[in-house]
């Protein structure tokens, strides 16, 4: 993974703002759009903006990015619903998932919904 591609991908989830989430798909959909208009060739998805997120630790709000069906990371589950929670994220009733139709943050647009 090259530095552009993480500073982007960090950047991107640090504008989730608190009580919403994106998934790893939309990150890397607008990453890979910043890329290609600047110049740069486009690269990398999903699972490589969770190998960022994972790679970067506590420095981003990595608990507002789940994936497609609103699922937190598996190997932290249980903090990041307790994150979400806390937040007041919209969780399914038995709150496993976010619910995304009511949770969802749209990174690139300039209303965020």
């Amino acid at each position: 993974m090259d530095d552009d591609y993480g500073e982007m991908v960090r950047e991107v989830v640090g504008c989730v703002p608190a009580g919403r989430v994106t998934t790893y798909g939309l990150v890397a959909e607008v990453v890979t759009d910043r890329l290609v208009a600047a110049g740069l060739p486009g690269r990398g998805g999903p699972r490589q903006v969770g190998q960022v997120m994972a790679q970067s630790g506590g420095d981003v709000p990595w608990w507002r990015v789940v994936d497609a069906s609103g699922r937190p990371p598996p190997a932290h589950t249980a903090e990041a619903l307790m994150r979400l929670r806390a937040e007041g994220t919209a969780l399914a009733p038995d709150g496993t998932r976010v619910l995304i139709g009511r949770a969802v943050w749209w990174p690139g647009r300039s209303d965020g919904a």
